[in-house]
């Protein structure tokens, strides 16, 4: 009876070891397969539906959202998040080059065409002298919809120049008070200002009708560098999970989300 005791007492001295190290490894693997998604809060719609899907097949994803321009790459390089879905390739590339960043892009999202809205009038033919424009204040946008403008033919601005300000502008013949806002203020100033340049996320956040739309940019050439992207930073870019995250955002169900809730205000640039 004692022999058999001590037999079974360092069976467990030799057992116990080996299901510490077996449990520790089951929990790693658990871990490595949750991913913080960053996203902006109007596109959580669409993200849901991949999360529930990916839920399935093993792949938890944690979204966090955000309420600006400048924290989902911020949390990208410190570690908070794993990858994010709210930018497009140029502004990706500013970002890196002032922040020394080293983000990449591992899959297309959508193309969102930058839009100048209004609640006053009609047509850009109505717009008056000395009528206010807000634009977004962060330096990729604000150049982008001085573009715009320039397009819509409002103003001229500095040619030379690859992110202008409103201190390049060349041309004003309204005399347009252009004014710089932070991007998610846009859509409330259309309440006092004439017009207003507005990303597409914010617009379907403030739900604003294409009717209120008096142009829009132009899908072609020039427009690629604002191809919205899934980015993570470069040491992750041939993870395999986050490769599966992408060709699960990529599919025939995620576009019929993105027409559904977006309208037309994006499409998907697969």
């Amino acid at each position: 009876m004692k022999k058999s005791f001590k037999r079974f007492s360092w069976l467990l001295v030799l057992l116990i070891p080996l299901l510490i190290v077996a449990g520790c490894g089951k929990s790693s693997s658990s871990s490595d397969k949750t991913v913080k998604v960053g996203i902006m809060g109007s596109d959580e719609k669409i993200w849901k539906p991949i999360q529930k899907k990916l839920k399935k097949e093993g792949v938890n994803i944690k979204l966090v959202t955000f309420t600006d321009y400048n924290q989902p790459n911020a949390a990208l390089t410190n570690h908070e998040i794993d990858i994010n879905s709210f930018q497009h390739t140029y502004f990706m590339d500013q970002w890196n080059k002032a922040h020394k960043s080293n983000i990449v892009s591992i899959g297309k999202t959508v193309r969102a065409p930058l839009r100048l809205y209004s609640k006053k009038v009609k047509s850009v033919a109505d717009i008056k002298k000395g009528d206010q424009i807000t634009i977004p204040n962060d330096s990729t946008n604000e150049g982008r919809a001085l573009h715009l403008l320039q397009s819509a033919g409002l103003i001229k601005v500095d040619s030379k120049v690859e992110l202008p300000t409103p201190k390049n502008i060349t041309q004003n013949k309204l005399n347009l008070k252009i004014t710089a806002v932070d991007a998610a203020q846009t859509p409330r100033s259309l309440t006092d200002a004439t017009g207003a340049v507005i990303n597409n996320e914010f617009a379907a956040e403030a739900k604003l009708p294409n009717s209120e739309t008096i142009y829009k940019e132009k899908l072609n050439k020039a427009s690629i560098p604002y191809v919205n992207i899934i980015a993570a930073n470069k040491s992750d870019k041939n993870n395999k999970t986050y490769k599966k995250i992408v060709k699960a955002y990529q599919s025939e169900a995620t576009k019929k989300l993105i027409k559904k809730y977006f309208h037309g205000l994006s499409v998907p640039a697969w």
